[in-house]
């Protein structure tokens, strides 16, 4: 797989299938598990991420995540869930923080909700607004690639829309990889579409010739509702 810069690249396929160990090798999170392990290489702007000389911290300030359900530090402010990473990381003066943390959260597009907020423990926060808060952590620390695990599974329509019009407005500026259950919204915000079935990426190509027109006989059983 290459995940085209500047673009989104959905991960879909059944359940089960690896869509979400796959991307948590692509930052090298999977190490957290106890007793996960890989082989092959992933390559970052032609360097292998698990080459020995490689800090896997670094790597994962350049290749954020954002999860599946929101887990930002729920006794912890608005502001300050933001900026967690950057003082993780180290390094900066109070003030420069701050200015990172509210840039962070205008690029989440959470800014002008909580501007007058900031001082309110993020638990506060609805379910939406909490999502929007951890992908501002992830920006915080300026990243090169963002990888999104089902970032709307547990969210409301209204959520789920305000999130994708997210997804549009950061590809500007950030690669994107989104794993997905919802075939409409790989359709609507993805550029590119890879399908996953038994471990096995079986297609990657643009979205609307995966949904449309796809080269293997599983994809198109896949997109279709014939399985899954």
């Amino acid at each position: 797989m290459v995940a085209q810069p500047r673009a989104v690249t959905a991960l879909i396929g059944p359940s089960g299938c690896g869509k979400s160990t796959f991307i948590r090798c692509l930052n090298r999170l999977h190490e957290e598990v106890r007793g996960a392990r890989v082989s092959g290489k992933v390559l970052f702007d032609g360097q292998d991420i698990y080459a020995p000389d490689v800090d896997p911290v670094e790597i994962r300030r350049r290749i954020g995540m954002v999860f599946q359900r929101p887990n930002p530090f729920p006794t912890m402010s608005v502001m300050d869930n933001a900026v967690a990473g950057l003082r993780l990381f180290g390094g900066l003066g109070r003030s420069e923080i701050r200015e990172r943390g509210e840039e962070a959260l205008r690029g989440a597009g959470l800014w002008d909700e909580v501007k007058d907020r900031l001082d309110e423990p993020g638990g506060r926060l609805s379910g939406g607004q909490q999502q929007r808060l951890c992908i501002a952590r992830a920006l915080a620390v300026e990243p090169e690639v963002l990888l999104m695990d089902e970032p709307c599974s547990a969210l409301d329509p209204a959520s789920t829309f305000r999130i994708e019009e997210l997804i549009e407005e950061l590809k500007a500026d950030y690669t994107l990889i989104i794993v997905t259950h919802n075939m409409q919204q790989a359709a609507r915000v993805a550029d590119w579409t890879m399908f996953m079935l038994l471990g096995e990426m079986v297609e990657v190509g643009v979205t609307s010739k995966i949904f449309a027109s796809p080269d293997d006989k599983r994809t198109e059983d896949y997109v279709t509702g014939r399985f899954g």
